[in-house]
């Protein structure tokens, strides 16, 4: 098996979700530091123009969405299991919760001025924060994502604690005794809260969650080390795409496997990935081959999110 690659930065919750699957695992794994903002080169160069962080390599093939990774990383690894009560509606649907609705409130709390920025990068200066933000705005425009100000997230944050302290009930995880792909995505989200001093002090009357906090941090990250972007750019170089077994195009008005495609999510990053399209299944991942000087097949989307792209409109799309 190729080795795995994690193409992340510190203070990115959802690489802190990865990062924490990766060490429930007790894998080893590359780490990849790519930049915080645009420009990505080498990033664009492997994603065909996928900016969001993280997306996992492996070898020439390249995983993007955490819930995509999350089923990558149990293909290659099936114990201990993300999935021990089965890949059902009611743990995708915790975990998509967390990752899109309570993702989008503890964020602007988390990252607020002296928050997360502030902690893993003190260095920082006012002008950079200032220009941090304004990548993250323009990120978001023309999506469906809204985040609040920083009153009314924190105003839902603290109406949504007492049902997540509920719902652990006397189990030490969401569903039960073992940890389940719906804990990582609530860990990511909580994760800044719990690592900001200023922010802490919401969770303290919640001792059950803090205590969930503590013990999805405890997994750690695995054993990673450190190479570089252009170091993983020659790895997929050297690599061959694996082989898609009955690829297929389930729902997709007409595209024919092979098409040229144009796929971008809806939510936020608008950022259209073209390429040449060699699956959609309802189990499988969109694939494309986007070209380049670099052959790789790329994975835009959880199994669980129907693929829908356009040959010929700039705007089509699948879900994120």
């Amino acid at each position: 098996m190729n080795q795995l690659i994690l193409h992340h930065y510190p203070v990115s919750p959802f690489a802190e979700k990865v990062r924490a699957m990766l060490g429930f695992k007790g894998l080893a794994w590359k780490s990849v530091i790519i930049p915080m903002m645009m420009p990505k080169p080498d990033v664009v160069a492997l994603t065909g123009g996928y900016r969001r962080t993280p997306f996992l390599q492996i070898g020439a093939d390249v995983y993007c969405d955490t819930a995509l990774i999350a089923r990558v990383l149990e293909r290659v690894a099936p114990s201990p299991t993300l999935f021990p009560y089965g890949d059902t509606l009611a743990g995708r649907a915790m975990a998509h919760f967390s990752d899109t609705v309570l993702f989008n409130i503890a964020v602007p709390i988390g990252f607020q001025p002296g928050g997360m920025m502030k902690l893993f990068h003190p260095e920082t200066t006012p002008e950079a924060l200032a220009a941090f933000a304004r990548d993250r705005a323009a990120m978001r425009q023309g999506g469906t994502v809204r985040r609040g100000p920083l009153a009314q997230c924190r105003a839902n944050m603290a109406g949504l604690l007492p049902r997540i302290e509920a719902q652990l009930g006397d189990r030490p995880f969401l569903l039960g005794a073992s940890p389940s792909e719906c804990d990582f995505s609530l860990y990511h989200v909580l994760w800044p809260l719990c690592k900001v001093p200023g922010t802490r002090p919401m969770l303290e009357a919640f001792a059950k969650t803090v205590a969930f906090v503590e013990r999805m941090a405890a997994f750690g990250h695995g054993k990673s080390e450190e190479i570089s972007s252009a170091q993983a750019l020659e790895i997929a170089k050297k690599s061959k795409p694996a082989a898609i077994k009955n690829p297929v195009t389930l729902e997709t008005d007409g595209i024919a496997l092979g098409d040229a495609v144009q796929v971008m999510p809806v939510d936020y990053a608008l950022d259209p990935v073209k390429g040449e399209l060699l699956d959609c299944s309802a189990d499988a991942p969109g694939a494309l081959s986007p070209g380049g000087d670099t052959t790789v097949t790329v994975g835009l989307v959880e199994p669980a999110t129907a693929c829908a792209a356009d040959a010929d409109c700039p705007g089509a799309r699948i879900g994120s």
